[in-house]
């Protein structure tokens, strides 16, 4: 009997199971089942798992790891002091530790804000605000106006250092707090790996079991974390390697759910071009966006609004389909499966928006500014223009016939002559649908994460 890890992946959609050769850099078999986190999500897990048994007979599992997006996914609302600074600061870690950032907060919170926190379904808080020896003033405020509307999530403090003392005092026992570095230690200087990494554990030890994972006690060895953030995981040891191998470089990785798609880049994004200067809060090097109005089930309506018409005849024949029935039939019935050519091509049409809306939300801009030294550009973003690769997964790519087609909707046109879209990236694939099992295989196997991963992206 073979020796295996088995990575497991609770979606919104689907429960998808990887099971990977413990002593050999193989991917022995995958397996697939709608999520049933509504009733119980064990049975999902063992369709997945009598399919994937199916497929590679009886294995000895070693470890099984899982991430989930399910029932929602991880749901943050992050709170700062200034929209652009310490409240954007705290928006990016919280998307960066995997979560959907469902309401973002500055300034002093009133108690009409509070009331919307208090109802809303958020699953943690991220309370930041202040650079360190900054203005503590107002995320203390934010602090006791926390504890007197009693909210009852877990609450992340990651602001002025100089108001944890008195944070401390005002949340006391009756607030599930926890301290981390500050987001914003000084001005424009994000250090989101803390937060992230306290969101994680928090979500491993807590959330999951408000997620109706409880059942799952006892047949796995644990959810590590949320599925975006195994997805970044896998694409930063892809892309910056490990202390003994070298990764590709560069990279942007397209992942098309049935809810939200989300764009991830390892990238610096300096200007790529002289004469441009950089405006705006500085990007970190592994950034992720979350769309979540660009989905091609759940949100598939939202998709349609946000891309307006004419974008949609972009990429959908108008005399061939009825927009409002397409859209509102993958809409309403979330499970269905396009087998029809008719619906896969409308399929990959919605794809296509997919990938060029988030990519355009993604990447910087460049605007032309004057100035005493004449005509200069200003930089607000990453500049993705010389990116070498750009990766796809999620369901619609990976079985697509022409991932390649798909991807083409993500690059530079003059469309949108002041993005910062990449220009000729090489274009690969998650074939195998392996990237959220990567990045769990990451977390106790590095070497051999990379490893697999080149194996396993292919050109397309």
């Amino acid at each position: 009997m073979r020796d295996a890890y088995l990575f497991i992946d609770f979606g919104s959609t689907y429960t998808k199971l990887t099971a990977v050769d413990a002593n050999a850099d193989e991917v022995i078999a995958t397996g697939k089942a709608y999520t049933t986190v509504e009733t119980d999500v064990k049975e999902g897990y063992l369709n997945a798992m009598k399919e994937l048994e199916g497929k590679a007979g009886e294995l000895n599992y070693i470890r099984k790891l899982a991430c989930s997006s399910a029932a929602g996914g991880l749901k943050i609302i992050a709170i700062g002091l200034v929209p652009e600074l310490t409240a954007e600061a705290a928006k990016r870690a919280a998307l960066g530790a995997g979560a959907r950032v469902i309401r973002v907060y500055s300034f002093k919170l009133n108690k009409d804000e509070m009331r919307e926190i208090k109802e809303s379904n958020a699953d943690m808080i991220l309370l930041a605000g202040g650079t360190n020896g900054g203005n503590s003033e107002v995320i203390i405020h934010n602090a006791k106006m926390i504890r007197e509307f009693e909210i009852g999530i877990p609450v992340v403090v990651a602001g002025n250092k100089s108001a944890v003392d008195e944070i401390r005092d005002i949340f006391g026992n009756a607030i599930d707090y926890h301290m981390t570095e500050n987001v914003m230690p000084s001005l424009n200087d994000i250090n989101v790996l803390p937060a992230r990494e306290t969101i994680r554990t928090i979500f491993m030890k807590r959330i999951v079991k408000a997620k109706g994972m409880s059942g799952m006690e006892g047949m796995i060895s644990g959810i590590l974390m949320p599925t975006p953030a195994a997805v970044l995981k896998a694409a930063e040891v892809l892309s910056m390697g490990t202390k003994d191998m070298e990764g590709i470089g560069d990279l942007a990785i397209i992942d098309i759910g049935g809810a939200t798609t989300d764009v991830h880049t390892i990238a610096e994004g300096a200007p790529s071009k002289p004469s441009v200067i950089l405006r705006g809060l500085l990007e970190p090097l592994s950034k992720r966006t979350v769309e979540g109005d660009l989905g091609m089930r759940y949100s598939a309506l939202s998709l349609y609004e946000a891309s307006g018409r004419r974008l949609v005849r972009k990429y959908l024949d108008e005399g061939k389909f009825d927009y409002e029935k397409e859209f509102s039939r993958r809409h309403d019935n979330t499970a269905f499966v396009s087998t029809k050519e008719a619906d896969i091509e409308f399929d990959e049409g919605m794809a296509k928006i997919c990938c060029d809306m988030s990519m355009k939300r993604h990447a910087g801009t460049v605007t032309a500014i004057y100035s005493p030294l004449g005509m200069m550009f200003a930089q607000e973003g990453k500049d993705l223009s010389e990116l070498p690769y750009v990766i796809g997964t999620g369901g619609v790519i990976v079985y697509s016939r022409n991932p390649k087609e798909i991807l083409r909707a993500s690059v530079f046109t003059m469309d949108d002559p002041d993005s910062l879209k990449p220009r000729r990236p090489g274009f690969l694939y998650d074939r195998d649908y392996i990237l959220s099992a990567m990045g769990l295989l990451a977390m106790i196997d590095s070497e051999k994460a990379l490893r697999m991963l080149k194996k396993y992206m292919f050109s397309c």
